[in-house]
């Protein structure tokens, strides 16, 4: 069932007032209520329960982790208990648009700052597409060496799990990538 903002301030005024309250960049806490294949929802320590959904703040995927996992299980547990930066008030949902990774520093940005183009890394083999080759680079993050660039292993015998060397041609923090060529 969705929050009827038309009625929204007649049958929940406390809800209403309290998401309304809220400036963007607050720190709230909470318990995690239930965790959905779209997202999160969080049962607020402060504030009134949501008339129906498990919890009155709601993480979507992306803002669980700066980097990526394969489960939303891996970040985050029923029954956990976390704190989270207040996005904004989805007056659609009558929920609080939360976020764990916006209280956590960007690895990107670091990694960025301490690996400047040309910089030579290791690192393993986590998918080979059409188009290149995925690279892990450890800490979460990940990179991209074009099929159509020359040197490096043969195309076909590239497999997840193998270790390369890699140069680093570019950090995109923008658009989030890794650009690389063998070395």
């Amino acid at each position: 069932m969705l929050f009827d903002i038309d009625r929204q301030g007649a049958e929940h005024p406390e809800l209403w007032a309290f998401l309304s309250s809220l400036e963007r960049g607050t720190r709230l806490r909470g318990t995690v209520a239930a965790i959905e294949h779209f997202g999160v929802f969080v049962a607020l320590d402060e504030g009134p329960p949501h008339p129906f959904y498990a919890g009155v703040g709601f993480l979507t995927l992306p803002e669980l982790s700066w980097v990526r996992f394969e489960s939303v299980h891996d970040v985050v547990a029923v029954g956990q208990h976390i704190t989270c930066a207040f996005l904004g008030f989805d007056t659609y949902q009558g929920e609080a648009r939360l976020s764990l990774r916006a209280l956590q520093p960007d690895p990107l940005r670091a990694f960025a700052d301490g690996h400047p183009p040309g910089a030579v890394l290791p690192g393993t083999v986590t998918k080979v597409v059409p188009f290149g080759v995925f690279v892990a680079l450890g800490g979460g993050l990940e990179g991209l060496v074009h099929r159509d660039l020359p040197g490096g292993p043969e195309w076909g015998t590239l497999e997840p799990g193998a270790g390369v060397n890699v140069a680093i041609t570019e950090v995109d923090c923008d658009r989030r990538r890794i650009s690389l060529a063998w070395h």
